[in-house]
């Protein structure tokens, strides 16, 4: 299948000939003011920041959320608001309009639309919300784009005294684009919060002569310690439930010791998910967990 029709103003399409005031109506679906879709498209978040910049009059430049999605980050809700950064601070009902001052440094042309960069992207995103989600987002963008923190500072340098530099700071700390999905990132954020030194992320493990063979979301290599989160498809697919039974049965004769984490652990009994990632640890001969104190951390999370 090809790639879905991108939004289009309607006077445009309509004094080009592309369509009639009969067509535009019965055929396609206003997303913003003067700004169609053909009947029975999916509007993404990418869709959604192309119209939404359609409606501005090619006057503004997508930001936030959208800027995440057009350069590439997954997770985004498509029902979200489209983002836009303009001076003019009218908006409209589904659009979210900023009016930061931006450097030529922080806009790049996405699919022919200006585009605030991954640097500026983050530095806007970091500074939202609470520190999990901020975090979150961060992580997708820098698995997206290869974001890496220094660019972030040089942006945060040039903004001093703007709101939000706090948590920016603490949420770029523990940004890392090796994470594939959300349900990694809050995995990885247990573990680092919880005191423990920060783990690895996306370990390749290889045969003999450097072929790979399996690849660890998060853990460390030192001690032959990792974690997987497992979603559904690990579960329900059965040539993946093979695959998974082949991979852990050779990385087990390879001495590794994987912990394995699924939802309803890190959501309802994260002191579990402490608690093995401890034990393994320890059996691996590392003292991390109580050089760290990490046994009163545990009982706090248990009672929480």
């Amino acid at each position: 299948m090809g790639e879905a029709a991108s939004p289009f103003i309607g006077t445009e399409a309509r004094a080009a000939g592309r369509v009639t005031r009969r067509t535009l109506r019965s055929r396609h679906v206003m997303i913003y003011r003067n700004v169609y879709v053909p009947a029975g498209q999916r509007v993404s978040a990418v869709t959604r920041a192309e119209a939404a910049w359609l409606w501005s009059r090619r006057n503004a430049t997508v930001a936030g959320l959208s800027a995440a999605a057009f350069l590439g980050s997954k997770w985004i809700d498509d029902e979200l608001p489209a983002e836009l950064n303009r001076p003019q601070g009218c908006g409209v009902d589904g659009i979210l309009i900023h009016r930061e001052a931006l450097s030529d440094e922080e806009i790049r042309l996405v699919r022919g639309i200006p585009t605030t960069s991954p640097a500026r992207t983050a530095f806007d995103l970091g500074r939202r919300g609470r520190i999990e989600e901020a975090v979150m987002r961060l992580d997708a963008l820098a698995n997206a784009t290869r974001l890496q923190r220094t660019e972030v500072d040089a942006v945060l340098g040039r903004h001093p005294g703007v709101r939000g530099l706090s948590q920016l700071r603490r949420v770029i700390d523990l940004m890392d684009g090796g994470a594939e999905s959300p349900q990694e990132t809050r995995t990885r954020l247990l573990i680092v919060t919880a005191g423990l030194p920060r783990p690895q992320t996306q370990i390749v493990v290889c045969y003999a002569r450097n072929m790979p063979f399996a690849r660890i979301d998060l853990g460390w290599t030192e001690w032959k310690v990792g974690i997987e989160y497992d979603g559904p498809q690990h579960w329900t697919d059965p040539r993946q439930r093979t695959r998974d039974i082949d991979r852990y049965a050779e990385l087990t004769a390879r001495g590794w010791v994987i912990v394995r984490v699924g939802s309803d652990l890190l959501r309802h009994r994260p002191h579990v998910v402490l608690e093995r990632v401890c034990g393994a640890l320890r059996e691996a001969g590392c003292s991390w967990p109580i050089e760290c104190g990490l046994e009163s951390r545990l009982r706090r999370v248990r009672v929480a």
